[in-house]
C-alpha cells in the first residue's frame, strides 16, 4: 500500500475547524517562527488563510510564544507564555483561523490549550514523555515533531505510549535528519516508514533546509530556496500536511529567517503542491 492509499484509511484528526488524514485535503501549518508584531502575524494568517481557502486546503496558523532552545545570547525567544497566548488569541479572532504553538513544559499545556487548536511538541523534546502526555491530557490534538536525531521507526514507540493511555488524536512531523555538523538532510523514505504507524504525517519544509552557509558558497542560492522543491517532493510521497514558516520579509524575521518562505511566494508554492497532489491522485490539474 502506498502512503497515498494509506492516507485514505487512517483515522482523521480534527484540528479546530479543519481535519487531517482520512482522505481530507492537505493541511497547511504556517506562520512566523515566533510571535512577532501583531500586524505581521495577522497579515500572514489572513493571506495564507485566503490562499488555503481558495485552493481547498486546511489551514492552521503557527507561531511560538517562546523558543526555549535559543542558546545565542540576545536571540529573540518570543513574548513569553502569557503575552504570547494572548497574541495568538488576537490573531485567531482577527483572521478567523485555527492556531497552534509549541509547548515546552507540562505546566504550560493547559494554558496553551485554552487558545490553541493543536499543541506542538518541539523536535528537541520529542522523547519527553511527561510533556507529551500532559499535552494529550488537555484533550487537544498533539503534533509531535520527530527529533533530527530520531529514526522514523522510533516514532512508533512514542505514539504507542499515548495510545496505551487512550490518547489517539496525534500526528507526526518529519523535520529531517542531521548530516554532519549544522546541516540537515531529508530521507523521503522516512515519510513512507512513518505512515505505517497509522497517524497523519506532516513534512516540515522549513527546518529541513537549515544548513551551514559554506555549503552554498559559490552559488546565488539561499537555504529557503530549497523549501519549494522539498515540499513538492514530500507531497508527491502522499503526506497529509505541510509545515512552513512564513514571513512578509524573511530577512527581517526575528527568528529562523534562513528557513522562512516569503509571504509573497506562498500562493505559488501552494498551487504547486496542489498540482502535485492531484497528479499523484490521478486527478486533472
Amino acid at each position: 500500500m502506498t502512503i497515498r492509499q494509506h492516507r485514505q484509511h487512517i483515522p482523521p484528526v480534527s484540528v479546530g475547524t479543519t481535519s487531517i488524514g482520512g482522505g481530507h485535503p492537505l493541511m497547511i501549518i504556517a506562520g512566523p517562527c515566533v510571535v512577532e508584531d501583531h500586524g505581521v502575524c495577522v497579515e500572514v494568517a489572513q493571506e495564507v488563510g485566503r490562499v488555503c481557502r481558495d485552493l481547498g486546503l486546511g489551514y492552521v496558523f503557527k507561531a511560538s510564544y517562546d523558543k526555549a532552545n535559543k542558546t545565542i545570547k540576545g536571540s529573540y525567544r518570543g513574548p513569553g507564555v502569557a503575552s504570547g497566548i494572548d497574541a495568538l488569541q488576537a490573531v485567531k479572532k482577527a483572521a478567523d483561523v485555527n492556531v497552534t504553538t509549541d509547548v515546552h513544559e507540562p505546566e504550560q499545556c493547559m494554558e496553551a490549550a485554552e487558545v490553541a487548536d493543536l499543541l506542538q511538541i518541539p523536535a528537541l523534546l520529542s522523547k519527553q514523555i511527561d510533556l507529551i502526555k500532559a499535552a494529550a491530557a488537555t484533550g487537544k490534538p498533539v503534533n509531535i515533531k520527530k527529533g533530527q536525531f530520531t529514526a522514523p521507526w522510533e516514532m512508533s514507540n512514542v505514539l504507542s505510549r499515548l495510545s496505551d493511555e487512550g490518547f489517539e488524536n496525534t500526528m507526526m512531523t518529519d523535520r529531517g535528519y542531521m548530516f554532519g555538523y549544522q546541516t540537515m538532510i531529508v530521507d523521503m523514505r522516512g515519510l513512507q516508514i512513518m505512515s505505517t504507524i497509522g497517524k497523519p504525517v506532516i513534512f516540515d519544509a522549513s527546518h529541513t533546509v537549515h544548513g551551514n552557509d559554506t555549503i552554498l558558497s559559490g552559488t546565488n542560492l539561499k537555504h529557503r530556496d530549497f523549501i519549494r522543491p522539498l515540499a513538492r517532493s514530500a507531497v508527491a510521497n502522499g503526506i497529509d500536511g505541510l509545515f512552513m514558516e512564513v514571513h512578509p520579509d524573511p530577512d527581517k524575521a526575528l527568528s529562523d529567517g534562513a528557513g522562512t518562505l516569503a509571504l509573497k511566494d506562498v500562493e505559488a508554492v501552494l498551487k504547486d503542491i496542489v498540482a502535485v497532489d492531484r497528479a499523484v491522485a490521478g486527478q486533472a490539474t
